[in-house]
């Protein structure tokens, strides 16, 4: 049984460049951004970045994750605030905001650990789910 502000399991991983390279040919999206380090390095980021959707489906999995169905899933929101890098690790959680007879409302974010300070690579997200 579901409860407003009861947590999200949090849900981690590494991003590397497979997973990015994987992404990008399953989605279409081939920006050298996220596959080039020079061409990373030549628009003025560190390095290859994560596409933002790569970010979001890792926070939509926690989601999944905690509903137990993917077809709970009935919306998934987010708003972009900082990048993320190949080699970091990205955390996604969240809490039940709110629950409307069957309908949960989550909200969600996904943050990581750069030079000692949490970012946050999605904030204030939203999930509307299904309570199965």
């Amino acid at each position: 049984m579901l409860e407003v502000g009861q947590a999200l399991p949090e849900l981690g991983r590494v991003v590397t460049a497979a997973d990015l390279k994987a992404y990008a040919d399953a989605g279409g999206d081939q920006n050298p951004l996220h596959q080039d380090e020079a061409f990373a390095r030549s628009v003025g980021f560190p390095g290859i970045i994560a596409h933002g959707m790569f970010t979001m489906g890792h926070m939509a999995a926690a989601v999944t994750a905690f509903v137990g169905d993917p077809t709970a899933v009935l919306q998934i929101s987010a708003q972009f605030r900082a990048p993320v890098f190949v080699g970091e690790r990205i955390v996604a959680g969240g809490r039940v905001r709110a629950i409307d007879g069957d309908v949960a409302t989550l909200e969600t974010w996904v943050r990581l650990e750069r030079d000692g300070e949490t970012l946050w690579a999605i904030k204030k997200g939203q999930a509307v789910v299904r309570i199965p």
